[in-house]
C-alpha cells in the first residue's frame, strides 16, 4: 500500500540538456518531464513566456525554436536539445526594443498584458517571413492567440506600424 507520497525516482531523473537561450549557450540538469516553459521560467528566470492553458492552444507561452514560433508549454525540454530558443527577453532588450515590442507600446496594443508575449513572438515571427503581410494574413496568423481583454484591433495595428516600420528601415 503506498501513501501516495512516494514517487518513483527513476521516472523524473535529471538529465543534462544543452541549448541555446537568448544567444547564451545553456546546459541544464532537468527531468524529462519537464517542458521547455518549465526550464525557461523555473530554471532560466525568464518570464516574458507565460503559463497559460498548459495545452498549446492560447499562445501565452510562444517562443522561437530556431526561428520558428512554438508553444513552449507541450514542447519537451529535451525535445529542443541543441536547438536556439528566443523568448521575448531576447528579442530585444530595454534599451533597444524589436520594432514589434515598441509598436505594440505604441498602438497601446496591451491591457492586461498576459497574452502580449504569444501575441509580439507570433507577430515578429510572421514579419521575420512575409515583411508585407495583409490585415487578413495577419488575423490569420494571430487566430490561435488568444486575448481575453479584446484588444484585437489595437494588436493588428501595431503589426501593421511594425511592418510600415521594417520596411521603411530596409
Amino acid at each position: 500500500m503506498t501513501d501516495g507520497c512516494s514517487a518513483d525516482t527513476t521516472a523524473h531523473a535529471a538529465s543534462l540538456v544543452t541549448l541555446t537561450v537568448n544567444g547564451e549557450p545553456q546546459a541544464l540538469a532537468v527531468s524529462h518531464e519537464t517542458s521547455l516553459l518549465q526550464l525557461l521560467r523555473n530554471d532560466l528566470g525568464l518570464n516574458g513566456p507565460k503559463y497559460g492553458c498548459g495545452l498549446g492552444q492560447c499562445g501565452a507561452c510562444t517562443v522561437w525554436v530556431d526561428g520558428v514560433a512554438a508553444r513552449s508549454c507541450v514542447i519537451p525540454a529535451h525535445g529542443v536539445a541543441g536547438r536556439a530558443i528566443t523568448t521575448l527577453e531576447g528579442l530585444g532588450s530595454r534599451v533597444n526594443w524589436h520594432p514589434v515590442q515598441a509598436a505594440f507600446e505604441d498602438a497601446q496594443a496591451a491591457q492586461c498584458g498576459y497574452c502580449l508575449n504569444g501575441m509580439v513572438m507570433q507577430a515578429a515571427a510572421l514579419l521575420a517571413r512575409e515583411p508585407h503581410p495583409s490585415e487578413e494574413r495577419i488575423r490569420a496568423e494571430l487566430s490561435g492567440n488568444l486575448c481575453r481583454c479584446g484588444t484585437h484591433v489595437e494588436i493588428v495595428r501595431a503589426v501593421q506600424l511594425a511592418a510600415s516600420r521594417l520596411a521603411a528601415n530596409a
